[in-house]
């Protein structure tokens, strides 16, 4: 079985169709890249993955459950982490991870052993009782991956997850990234860096709601003649028509 399991999965708003009939699929573990232009579609495609919009017709599977029928357990299978960011700025540290433990249903013990884990593996002991919002970007940033995944999720989503963050912060991060893949999680990624496209194994890349391209980065700037996924990513999207999502 797969993590992600998408067939002709389609969005329309009244007449206008956001994600026309896409299909692909994410393996267990694998660190997949879901890339398009504002306005191809990838957002409103994310939704649909997290139960957070129902289909207009497709189908598709998130770690085993069906979008339609499940997106519950959709949501209690998976961890989020926006482009903007989702900790509470007036909690601390610590009032954070245990207040994003408990709403993700972990007992006392585990919030306590796995409150513990993370103040470690960031370095954050001395900051443990500091205000969110006096962090520097990059620690906001690596703390809210930590928490997302802070319940063991069988898949993440990352929605723009390295936005605003220096060069060296962003590898630091993808170093996160590949840790919790190395733990069996699938990482779904949306990235506006093409450098970072280079991390993942696969990528698909959206053009005016329809997937036009999916391989490993070195399948696809081999097919389209590259030698960047920049180059990739513009060639592909220069033929968009559409401009908002």
């Amino acid at each position: 079985m797969y993590a992600i399991e998408v067939d002709r999965l389609t969005k329309r708003f009244g007449d206008f169709t956001a994600v026309d009939g896409i299909s692909f699929y994410v393996a267990k573990g694998e660190i997949f890249g879901f890339l398009g232009a504002n306005g191809a579609g990838k957002s409103t495609a994310m939704r649909m993955l997290c139960g957070l919009l129902t289909p207009t017709s497709g189908d598709a599977k998130v770690a085993g459950f069906d979008v339609y029928d499940n997106p519950e357990m959709i949501k209690k299978n998976i961890g989020y982490m926006s482009q903007k960011f989702s900790l509470y700025n007036d909690l601390t540290v610590v009032e954070n991870i245990k207040f994003w433990g408990g709403l993700y249903g972990l007992d006392g013990k585990t919030i306590r052993r796995k409150t513990d884990q993370i103040l470690g593996e960031l370095d954050m002991r001395d900051w443990k009782d500091s205000f969110v919002e006096t962090l520097p970007l990059g620690w906001k940033q690596k703390l809210s991956f930590s928490i997302s995944t802070i319940h063991e999720p069988q898949i993440v989503f990352l929605d723009e997850p390295t936005g605003g963050v220096d060069p060296a912060v962003r590898r630091k991060f993808w170093e996160m990234i590949y840790a919790a893949s190395e733990r069996g999680i699938t990482a779904f990624v949306t990235t506006h860096y093409m450098d970072e496209a280079e991390y993942c194994s696969r990528v698909s890349i959206m053009v005016d709601g329809r997937i036009r391209a999916l391989g490993s980065p070195n399948e696809l700037k081999r097919e389209l003649g590259r030698n960047s996924m920049d180059g990739v990513f513009k060639e592909l999207a220069r033929h968009a028509k559409r401009n908002s999502d």
